[in-house]
Formats: structure tokens, sequence, C-alpha cells
């Protein structure tokens, strides 16, 4: 039973289906040299960066995925919910918009705007505050040269809710 599973994972590539829970979503694939996949939660890739004093705390995914009417590379903050209605009808008119309490909450996002395949990823991995700035971390993944994925159009993004702040928010792109 092994074998079957190995080959069926060597052979798919890199390409990832972000089904079930929201714990699934939030994982991310790393692929060793060897062809080996190994699922990690992406809260391995958190650090605290120097000279940050106060965490903004952790980011509560609300939604992520790969198909997104937003077709162009962008990043969003979103503090009323008048802008979480009007990006919301943008991003996905079709679905029921979640709700977030903008009393506390704020919304952050990453888009990483139209890919020709499968295989793309961009996810918020951290965010801090300091001095009245709030630093979103994100990372951006890509399939390996040669790999096999789906030739379908994608739109990868990711909108998480971190508690409110009134300053600027700056976001910095993370190897």
């Amino acid at each position: 039973m092994i074998v079957p599973i190995l080959a069926v994972a060597l052979f798919t590539g890199t390409t990832a289906l972000h089904e079930g829970s929201k714990k699934r979503e939030d994982r991310e694939i790393l692929f060793p040299k060897k062809g080996l996949r190994v699922l990690r939660d992406s809260s391995c890739l958190r650090d605290t960066p120097l000279g940050m004093q106060q965490n903004a705390g952790t980011p509560r995914t609300i939604d992520k995925g790969e198909q997104s009417n937003i077709d162009e590379a962008r990043q969003v903050v979103v503090r009323t919910d008048a802008e979480w209605t009007k990006l919301w009808q943008l991003h996905s008119p079709d679905r029921p918009r979640p709700t977030v309490d903008f009393s506390k909450d704020m919304v952050v996002g990453v888009f990483m705007g139209s890919r020709s395949s499968a295989g793309y990823n961009i996810s918020i991995v951290s965010t801090f505050a300091k001095d009245g700035t709030v630093l979103v971390r994100y990372q951006e993944s890509t399939p390996r040269p040669g790999t096999m994925t789906a030739q379908v159009l994608t739109f990868p993004y990711h909108l998480v809710a971190v508690p409110k702040a009134a300053g600027e928010v700056r976001f910095e792109k993370v190897p």
C-alpha cells in the first residue's frame, strides 16, 4: 500500500489540494531534492525578527485558495465593514462573505495575481507591531522547473484577520 501512494505523490508533482479543515488549508508543502514530500504547518516558518517588539497577534485565516476574481497582484488592508463588502464583491461575489468584527480586528491580505498553472501559493506567515506600524510577512512559492502541473489559470490569495491597529501597515515578502 505504501508503494502506490509514494508513486502517486511523485507523479503528481507539486500540486496540492487544499480541501477539508482550516488546519489543512494553513499547511504548505515543501519538496526536498530527492522528491520526498513533507507536510509542515506554516507556523514552522514563523520567527521573531530582530528589533520587533510585539507580536500583533496570530493571523487568523479568513479565506485562502487558488481561485479569486482579483487577477492582479495586490496587498490589501481592510478596516471597515464597507471596505470588506467592496473587497469581497471583487474577490468572490458568489460566496457568502465571512463575518469579521471590525471593532476588534482588521483584515490584511495578499493576492498573487493570475498564474498560468497550478502549483503556486501565497501565505501570510506572521504579523508584528512596532512603533505604531504593523508588519505583515508573506511568502510566495512557485512550482519547481520541469515539474508537471495542471495547466489551469490560478489566482492564489490569503486573507487573514489580525487585531485592529490604526497605524501604517507594511508588507514584506520573505524567502
